[in-house]
């Protein structure tokens, strides 16, 4: 019988089922426990008077979670606006273009599902088309990546949506290069940076994207339901949020503008937001090297966990490990896929759960005929655990 493996001795900061095998950080993240102390006192703070701390308190709260998240990412805070989620950022940015018939959106074959049926949405809409550039796997290197999208560009591509590191592949392009290679071009970029914030180095002044947008509840461990969406200067006076409020109708200039649109669009709970600059401090606090040595270490575990789980399924690895961050998938055999929508939970999922209680997220993706198993590694996990996943798939695959 195989034996229950243990976290890592960092796992004591999380409130974590102790009888999960938890790897799958990736989808929604994990909060500690001290983040979420802090999130019910800001809670119960808004309830003794509701009016008072969304007037007054959560003003300067929220100016504050602004400058740290923009720091954070090296990002003018001017054009930093709070989202539920990226995907939320991703629509905000495609219902405000204006495109004509003809007009091209490019999406690579490895696009988050949820984004790329965004993108679908409005060029079907407007009359304008969806571009696929097929990334063939395995990449070798990252130049092989940009060149295939640079390929795929046409004098009607306006814009192109861009992964960090891809949802359902684990793998982080080089998404500096196709930016700067896009806008070379005249080609705006939308970077989907879901995976962006705690996971890759982001640098949003040097980088320049037309539009960024990514999750702080994934590597940065906030509470569910914050995340952001960055606006370039030439860009703001276009966008607007998706719930139009209060300051549509009151006058300012572009900057004044944005805040008084974005940071109130109606009522809701704010403090996932206002957790942000305590899980950044609180993350940083736990490994002596800070955020560098967090991510460096994330990475390493995700090669390691790679390596473990391909000598059992021998499978090919889908790129070099140099394109390898906090998330690796590993392509299961065969071909084909268990189920058409990543809605329906996949067989093996829910076999390795119900069975061994691993959490671990298993992906038809039937734009490659492939089923991927993707794990995520994070200051709690251990080796240990994703040995014991190895063990599981030697007797169930």
């Amino acid at each position: 019988m195989l034996q229950h493996p243990k976290r890592s001795n960092l796992s004591k900061y999380w409130n974590l089922n102790p009888d999960t095998i938890f790897l799958n950080h990736g989808s929604f993240g994990a909060c500690p426990t001290s983040v979420l102390e802090h999130q019910y006192k800001l809670r119960t703070e808004l309830e003794s008077d509701p009016i008072h701390f969304f007037d007054i308190t959560s003003k300067k709260l929220w100016a504050e979670a602004i400058e740290t998240l923009a720091d954070f990412i090296n990002a003018d805070k001017a054009g930093m606006t709070f989202v539920p989620n990226a995907t939320s950022g991703v629509n905000t940015i495609l219902r405000a273009l204006s495109l004509k018939p003809g007009d091209e959106i490019l999406v690579p074959d490895h696009t988050y599902q949820a984004c790329w049926n965004t993108v679908d949405f409005i060029t079907k809409r407007s009359g304008a088309k969806t571009v696929v550039v097929p990334l063939s796997l395995p990449i070798e290197n990252p130049e092989q990546v940009t060149k295939t999208i640079l390929n795929h560009t046409t004098k009607k591509t306006k814009l192109a949506l861009i992964d960090t590191v891809t949802s359902p592949t684990g793998i982080r392009l080089p998404f500096e290069q196709i930016v700067y290679e896009l806008q070379s071009k005249g080609i705006d970029v939308l970077l989907d940076a879901a995976h962006g914030p705690g996971i890759v180095s982001l640098d949003l002044k040097k980088l320049k994207p037309a539009y960024a947008t990514g999750n702080a509840h994934k590597w940065l461990c906030t509470p569910k339901g914050s995340a952001f969406l960055y606006i370039r200067e030439d860009k703001r006076s276009e966008i607007n949020p998706l719930s139009i409020s209060h300051g549509f109708s009151v006058e300012g200039n572009t900057n004044e503008k944005i805040r008084l649109e974005f940071d109130w669009t109606g009522t809701q709970d704010i403090t996932p937001w206002l957790c942000i600059p305590k899980s950044i401090e609180h993350i940083n606090s736990l490994v002596k090297g800070g955020w560098a040595e967090i991510m460096e270490h994330n990475t390493n575990l995700a090669i390691e966990a790679r390596n473990i789980i391909l000598e059992v399924l021998e499978t090919p690895k889908l790129c070099p490990d140099s394109m390898i961050v906090g998330l690796s998938a590993v392509v299961l055999p065969g071909e084909g896929v268990a189920t058409k929508t990543v809605l329906e939970p996949d067989p093996l999922h829910t076999l390795l759960y119900e069975k061994y209680k691993i959490q671990v997220p298993v992906f038809s993706w039937p734009h490659h005929n492939r089923r991927y198993l993707r794990t995520a590694s994070y200051l709690y996990n251990s080796l240990e655990e994703y040995e014991y996943l190895a063990e599981v798939l030697k007797k169930e695959i």
